[in-house]
């Protein structure tokens, strides 16, 4: 046995003695506020505009529901939106942007009436349930749970009327939020999902920007495995 193995195996015997095990009790979390806790200044708005800008998203402010769909129906037009993956929330419902929507004729993706739907085909004619239409939308728009100030993030948790999938699958993706889901930090949102609840999603993603990779000789590319493009719809009011 080669003396760098054996320098090896002795490092983890030694660990396993100081209690690096399972079972053994976990050091003590500081208290929130002592390590790593940042906050999110005087203005949390300001403080998640700098920080999502700079992760490559665009924020758009608006004081309504109504100027919510606006923008939405800008963005639309703005790319030539063809196909939709609607998702669903107690915000986006709100806003009744699927008849609009459609009049523009946009077919629509209707993520609850893909599950049950005595209709299940979009306003183009294509199989709702089917996942050639999800993987065919030219834009994702979703609700959110969270939005982190001090990061700059989109958080969503996963669930039937909002799959991973409008996140993940159209090369655009909008998320809607009121100012109230907005949170400092990310040991804010650690508390609350920390807290007991019971219903608890598979998923929980964090999003900072466009989809990113610098895998390949290091060079930063932006949409290679989810959106290009991510935009906020604030609702201030």
């Amino acid at each position: 046995m080669s003396t760098i193995r054996q320098q090896m195996l002795q490092r983890i015997r030694q660990a396993v003695l100081e209690g690096n095990r399972a079972g053994g009790s976990p050091p003590a979390i500081p208290e929130r506020g002592q390590i790593g806790y940042q906050g999110a200044g005087a203005d949390p708005l300001a403080c998640f505009r700098a920080a999502f800008t700079a992760a490559g998203g665009q924020l758009h402010v608006v004081a309504d529901g109504a100027g919510a769909a606006e923008v939405i129906l800008d963005l639309v037009r703005t790319h030539s939106i063809r196909r939709v993956l609607l998702g669903h929330g107690e915000v986006l419902d709100t806003l009744s942007i699927v008849e609009p929507l459609r009049a523009s004729g946009v077919g629509i993706v209707d993520q609850s009436r893909r599950r049950q739907s005595p209709e299940p085909y979009d306003s183009q004619g294509t199989d709702a349930s089917c996942s050639d239409a999800r993987f065919a939308a030219d834009l994702g728009l979703s609700g959110v749970d969270y939005l982190i100030a001090e990061t700059g993030s989109v958080v969503l948790a996963s669930r039937p009327e909002q799959p991973r999938s409008l996140s993940l699958l159209p090369p655009i993706h909008i998320a809607v939020a009121e100012r109230r889901q907005l949170l400092p930090d990310l040991f804010d949102l650690f508390a609350v999902l920390g807290s007991p609840r019971e219903d608890l999603p598979s998923c929980v993603s964090i999003i900072t920007g466009p989809s990113k990779t610098g895998d390949i000789e290091l060079r930063l590319v932006t949409g290679v495995h989810g959106p290009g493009a991510i935009h906020v719809v604030l609702i201030s009011g």
